[in-house]
């Protein structure tokens, strides 16, 4: 009868062992910036030089509205709402670099690394290869990069960072 006892707890014992296992070695975390901090170096990182050249195309009077309906929600901290008159914009023009870029940097806001990289890059992509926006879009996806700890994507996305300053000829 004793043995009947022993072994079930025998057979418990065994499977609770098996479930039980080493924990995990602790993911390499990356250093936690606010997403505010973010947007704010990569604006920062834009600059405005005179002597470089920018391509600057005409805008869409309704898209112009929805982007200063945009930068107000964003001011009030409203980020949700700051993306949702973007999605509109981008409704009327999907492949606007500029609208694309302001939609990377409100889900940063909203804590969506991956559709700020995404966005950030299809904006690099359908836009002019130098400029201050072309140094915004790689330093999103920097920002992006770091966030997650991926420092050999920081990195890279650095040297475009770089290649994107490009100065206008000289004038005589």
């Amino acid at each position: 009868m004793r043995a009947v006892l022993i072994l079930p707890m025998f057979v418990s014992a065994v499977l609770l062992a098996a479930c039980a296992s080493d924990p995990l070695p602790d993911a390499p975390t990356a250093p936690a910036i606010a997403p505010e901090a973010m947007v704010a170096t990569i604006r920062a990182a834009a600059g405005d030089a005179d002597d470089e050249l920018a391509a600057q195309p005409l805008r869409d009077p309704m898209v112009e509205d929805l982007r200063r309906r945009a930068l107000q929600a964003e001011q009030a901290r409203r980020y949700q709402d700051a993306a949702d008159a973007l999605d509109q914009a981008l409704a009327v023009t999907p492949d606007d670099p500029a609208v694309l870029q302001e939609r990377a940097e409100a889900a940063i806001l909203l804590g969506d690394l991956a559709g700020a990289e995404a966005f950030a890059h299809k904006a690099w992509t359908l836009g002019a290869k130098v400029g201050p926006l072309c140094r915004r879009h790689w330093a999103a996806i920097g920002q992006v990069r770091t966030a997650r700890g991926d420092a050999t994507g920081a990195a890279s996305a650095k040297v475009q960072f770089d290649a994107c300053r490009v100065t206008g000829p000289a004038r005589y």
